[in-house]
Parts: structure tokens; C-alpha cells; sequence
């Protein structure tokens, strides 16, 4: 018997561009899921694959042992896991609750404290990777809490993630995942000025591609980002509402521990002017449309809209 029959059903609760994809890697694992999503479709799909479905959070929690949420925002976790129809209200003493959303860390504890209360254990997992990782199974998974709450939700983190990390107490998990988020968003930025400067001063954009990817210039940033806006392709993967929601957390979070960081602040200006023009829900590479208007060249495709 595997580990995810002996822990019986687990909970799923978030079904979108990430949630959707990872679901299905549990089921493929033989978990047995019980779902809910705000989306009628999403859930039919799911259920479709082999899930059985829930109304509500506070449901899907007391039909499992283990339950999942992943959602966009801070509130929405709130009232997924603590809200009047949520897990809280469904959970007996011993269920754990895994919050794989990229939240608030001090909001996060705040639940964590009031599932302790009920004998429940919460742990805060989110997840590194885009939406082709989660497809894959190939995520980070960066997971805060008790030692023993991760022991006995590890089997899921494997399903569907290849880099599983357990970094400590509760909320842990969230501070990790900003950070790393942060770098990824300012070097997105600096990535998207990069080219528009070499455009600008007559360079080929391809090789400037060619010639930073084998020189100290290069990282993941530019390896993802590169050839998405040379190639004017800016379908969402991690999109740029996304990305300033991740900013507005990163630069509140600092502010909360009283530490200073620049370049957060400055580049979540970038990714505004990119809502502000129409971008949200493309990728965070269309951060560079924004820089070629004001520049007045291209990279790539066709000229940026007067």
C-alpha cells in the first residue's frame, strides 16, 4: 500500500494555470484527490481525470486527511483555508493543510495559529517553476513547517515536484519563494533594458542572445525572458499581474523586518506601467513593450504601437 492510500483522500482547492496541472500529476501518482475550484469547467476536467469533486473548502476538507490549497492572492487563501466555508470549518484534529500560494508570510502564520488551535497543522509550500514545470512535475517545492507535517506530505511534493526542500519553521517556505521571485522580476527588468539598449545602438537581438548566453551576463532570467520577447511571444506563464502582486508582497515583507531593498520598489514601477498599458495578464516578459515605446525601437517583430 502507498503512502497516499495510507494517508486516504487529499484535498485540492485552486484548479487554474498551476493548480490544474499539479492535480493531475497526483492523480497520475495514485493520489486520490477531492477537488473544488470557483470554475465549473476546471472542476469538470478534473473530475473528468478521476477526481471526485466537493461544493465547498469546508468540504473537500472532511472527506480527506490532507488538503491543498492554491490560489492567487492573499485573501482568497484566507478564505480557502480560515473563511466561513473553509478547510477550518471541515477538518478534524490531525489533518494537515498545505498552503502552496505565494501569500503574505505574516497572514500565513496568522492561520497557522488559528488551525493549531483546532489540532490541525498547517504548512506553507509554494512552488517554483511556471506553468511548464507544473505540467511536467518538475517544480521546486519549498515547504516551511513542522518536520513531521513534511514527513507526512512528501509523497505529494514529489508528485509533483523534482526539487522538494524543507526550510524550516512555518512561513519559511513564503520568505524563500519572495526572494527568489524577487530576483527573477528585477532580472526580468534589467533583461528587457538589456535588449532594448542593444536594439537601439544597431545590435542584432539574436545575438546578443547568442553572445550573453555564454557570458557573465547570462542567468534563468535572461534564458527564460530572452527569447520570449525577441520572439514577441508573451503567453503566460507567470503573468505580469502576477509578477507585481509577487513585487507588492516582496516589498511589503521587507518593510514588515525593516530591511531595504531598492530594486523591488524601482521595477514594480516597470511592471505597472505594463498593467497600466494593457499587459496584465500577459507574460512578465511583456515588461520590454513598455521600454520600447519609450525608446522607440523594436526587439524583434513588428514596431511598438505609436
Amino acid at each position: 500500500m502507498s503512502d497516499s492510500t495510507a494517508m486516504g483522500k487529499t484535498g485540492f482547492v485552486g484548479l487554474g494555470n498551476m493548480g490544474g496541472p499539479m492535480a493531475r500529476n497526483l492523480l497520475k501518482a495514485g493520489v486520490k484527490l477531492v477537488v473544488h475550484d470557483i470554475d465549473a469547467r476546471k472542476v469538470q476536467a478534473l473530475s473528468a481525470a478521476g477526481a471526485e469533486v466537493a461544493a465547498t473548502p469546508q468540504a473537500v476538507a472532511r472527506e480527506t486527511t490532507r488538503s491543498i490549497c492554491l490560489v492567487e492572492t492573499t485573501a482568497q487563501a484566507e478564505a480557502v483555508i480560515a473563511g466561513a466555508t473553509g478547510f477550518l470549518h471541515g477538518a478534524r484534529r490531525g489533518h494537515i493543510v498545505i498552503c502552496m500560494s505565494t501569500i503574505d508570510p505574516f497572514a500565513l502564520r496568522r492561520m497557522g495559529e488559528a488551525l493549531a488551535g483546532q489540532g490541525i497543522t498547517l504548512l506553507d509550500a509554494p512552488v517554483s517553476g511556471g506553468t511548464t514545470g507544473a505540467a511536467a512535475g518538475t517544480l521546486s517545492v519549498i515547504v516551511g513547517g513542522p518536520a513531521e507535517g513534511f514527513a507526512a506530505c512528501e509523497d505529494l511534493f514529489r508528485a509533483m515536484g523534482r526539487n522538494v526542500f524543507h526550510v524550516g519553521a512555518l512561513g519559511n517556505g513564503l520568505a524563500m519563494k519572495l526572494l527568489n521571485n524577487m530576483l527573477l522580476q528585477v532580472n526580468t527588468v534589467a533583461v528587457a533594458e538589456a535588449l532594448v539598449l542593444g536594439t537601439k545602438a544597431g545590435l542584432d537581438p539574436r545575438q546578443i542572445e547568442q553572445v550573453v548566453s555564454v557570458s557573465t551576463g547570462h542567468s534563468q532570467a535572461f534564458a527564460r525572458s530572452a527569447p520570449r520577447m525577441i520572439g514577441r511571444d508573451f503567453s503566460a506563464s507567470g503573468t505580469t499581474d502576477i509578477s507585481f502582486k509577487d513585487q507588492e508582497l516582496e516589498t511589503g515583507f521587507a518593510k514588515a523586518l525593516g530591511v531595504p531593498i531598492l530594486l523591488a520598489n524601482l521595477t514594480q514601477q516597470v511592471y505597472q506601467m505594463a498593467r497600466a498599458a494593457g499587459y496584465g495578464k500577459e507574460d512578465g516578459s511583456s515588461v520590454v513593450k513598455v521600454l520600447e515605446r519609450l525608446a522607440g525601437v523594436t526587439v524583434g517583430g513588428e514596431p511598438p504601437r505609436s
